[in-house]
C-alpha cells in the first residue's frame, strides 16, 4: 500500500510517499481502507519532531474515514463493508476527567491514517453519518471531539451565552463556531483576516474583530459583546491576558493550545476577583466522540472543508497548512 512516511525530523523533504506492507489485523482490530484522511497542526509538529513521544519512522495522520475491509477475531460491533469514521483517541482509560497513562493519538506512535489502509481497535470505529460526504466525515474526529469537550464538558455551555473564539479559521475553531451556534450561543470571533471574519459570520457568528488592524481589539470586542461568558482559547501568549480582561465575572476560559507561546505576567487579581474558571482540555473520551457525531447529525451540520490534496501531494498539504491561510479543514484523498 501507499503511505506517507517520515524517516527523521525536518522540513518538507522528510515527507515521503512509499510502498509499505499492508497492516495485519490482530484480535479485536479492524482494517480500514481509508477513503479520505485529514490534516491537523499536530502532523506538522510530528514532522518537525516537536510532538511528545514522537518516534521515527512514522506514518502520521489522526483523522480518517473509510470502509472496513477486514475484521479480527472477536470483533462483533462492525462487519466488512461498513462505512466508518475513525476515533483517533486510543486507550483513554476509565477516568472521564483525564486520560490515563496508556493514552495516545493515532499517528504517533501508532501508524496513522495518511495511508491507503490503517489498522485500529474495533472499538475506535463508528458508522459514518449518512448525510456526510467522505471528506466531511474524515475532517471531524480529532478537531470535532476536542471542540465538543471544550464547549460542553469543560466549558458547560448554555444557550444564550456569549462565546468568544480567538483566531477563527483553523479546523477546531470552525467546529467550535458551528457547535456553539447550533447550541444557541452568541458567538464572536477574532482574526487577522477580514475575509475570515466574514466567513465566520456566514456560519453564524454575530460579529468579529481584526486584531491586526484594530489596535484596541479587546476593547472593541468588549463593546460588541458586553463581555464573554465562555472563551475557548488556543493562542495563549500575551493574548491570554486580554481574554482575562474580556471575560465576565464568574465566566470560564477553556484552553487547549498555546500557538503564541507561554502566558507571561498573568493578571492573577483579575482571575480571583472575577472568580474565573480557567480549565485545560485535550481531545475527549469515546463517549464525547460519539456525542459529537450525534450532535452534528442531529443538527445536520456540514464541516467546512477548505482544500483537498491527494496523498502524493503531502508536501504541498503541509506547506499550505503552515501558511495558516485556510478556513476549515485540509483533507487528503487516499
Amino acid at each position: 500500500m501507499k503511505a506517507v512516511k517520515i524517516y527523521e525530523k525536518g522540513g518538507l523533504e522528510q515527507l515521503v510517499v512509499d510502498e509499505v506492507a499492508k497492516p495485519e489485523v490482530r484480535a479485536g482490530e479492524v482494517l480500514v481502507r481509508v477513503n479520505v484522511a485529514a490534516m491537523n497542526r499536530r502532523d506538522v509538529f510530528v514532522r518537525k519532531g516537536q510532538y511528545p513521544g514522537v518516534k521515527f519512522p512514522a506514518i502520521p495522520g489522526a483523522d480518517g474515514a473509510g470502509e472496513v475491509v477486514e475484521v479480527g477475531e472477536g470483533v462483533s460491533n462492525v462487519e466488512v463493508g461498513h462505512e466508518v469514521v475513525i476515533n483517533p483517541a486510543l486507550n483513554w482509560g476509565d477516568n472521564p476527567r483525564v486520560f490515563g497513562p496508556d493514552f495516545s493519538i493515532l499517528g504517533v506512535p501508532v501508524d496513522g491514517t495518511h495511508a491507503e489502509y490503517v489498522r485500529v481497535p474495533a472499538e475506535n470505529v463508528t458508522s459514518k453519518p449518512a448525510y456526510l460526504e467522505w471528506d466531511e466525515a474524515a475532517a471531524l474526529p480529532l478537531g470535532g471531539t476536542t471542540a465538543y469537550r471544550a464547549l460542553f464538558t469543560r466549558g458547560e455551555l448554555q444557550a444564550g451565552e456569549t462565546v468568544v473564539i480567538p483566531g477563527i479559521g483553523g479546523g477546531v475553531a470552525t467546529f467550535l463556531l458551528q457547535m456553539a451556534t447550533a447550541a444557541g450561543a452568541n458567538v464572536y470571533v477574532t482574526s487577522s483576516d477580514d475575509a475570515k471574519i466574514e466567513k465566520a459570520k456566514q456560519l453564524g457568528a454575530v460579529d468579529g474583530v481584526n486584531y491586526r488592524t484594530e489596535e484596541d481589539w479587546r476593547k472593541q470586542l468588549k463593546k460588541m459583546t458586553g463581555g464573554a461568558d465562555l472563551i475557548v482559547d488556543t493562542i495563549g501568549g500575551d493574548v491570554f491576558n486580554e481574554l482575562v480582561n474580556l471575560a465576565n465575572s464568574g465566566s470560564r476560559i477553556v484552553t487547549f493550545g498555546a500557538t503564541a507561546g507561554p502566558v507571561n505576567n498573568l493578571m492573577m487579581p483579575l482571575v480571583f476577583l472575577k472568580q474565573l474558571d480557567i480549565k485545560g482540555t485535550s481531545m475527549g473520551t469515546p463517549e464525547e466522540f460519539a456525542a459529537m457525531l450525534s450532535f452534528y447529525e442531529k443538527h445536520e451540520i456540514h464541516p467546512v472543508i477548505d482544500t483537498s490534496f491527494s496523498l502524493d501531494q503531502i508536501r504541498e498539504a503541509h506547506e499550505y497548512m503552515e501558511k495558516g491561510q485556510q478556513f476549515g479543514k485540509i483533507t487528503l484523498k487516499c
